[in-house]
């Protein structure tokens, strides 16, 4: 599994119930760009639109060898899922108020683009304060550990 890009920000500023994979519709000449890391998800989200999951303002820049002239970095690209998932994500997302945000975006052993998105509801400002406490805590705990 080679990593294209990962929201550093997602484990930060959501808390994640769910976790799910997804298949992109891409063109040749965007997967040709992201085998060169050129794709982004920061400040991307996905949007239910006419019964499907679409990926909207994900940037994958243009691949320098293609021949397209009217190319649209940041197109909604729509997300491949099964029927029952769909329902269960778009049910939970109107019903009890969360919020879906991907997480990263990865090609997997056989090649493919995936993308990884959960579903989560936001952190208040307290609970980012207390996820950073625990996490400078660990830091200090593993040197503590090392040294003795």
């Amino acid at each position: 599994m080679k990593i294209i890009s990962a929201n550093k920000r997602a484990n930060f500023d959501y808390t994640f119930s769910l976790k799910f994979d997804a298949g992109i519709v891409l063109t040749g000449s965007e997967v040709k760009s992201l085998r060169i890391n050129t794709g982004s998800l920061t400040g991307s989200y996905i949007k239910e639109k006419g019964g499907e999951l679409w990926l909207s303002n994900c940037y994958i820049k243009q691949y320098s060898n293609s021949n397209s002239k009217s190319y649209d970095p940041s197109r909604d690209r729509k997300l491949l899922l099964n029927r029952k998932e769909i329902n269960k994500i778009v049910g939970l997302i109107k019903q009890s108020q969360f919020s879906s945000i991907p997480i990263s975006l990865y090609f997997n052993n056989n090649g493919l683009t995936k993308l990884n998105f959960g579903l989560g509801k936001g952190k208040k400002k307290y609970d980012k304060r207390q996820s950073m406490k625990e996490k400078d805590w660990n830091i200090k705990k593993e040197r503590l550990l090392k040294n003795n």
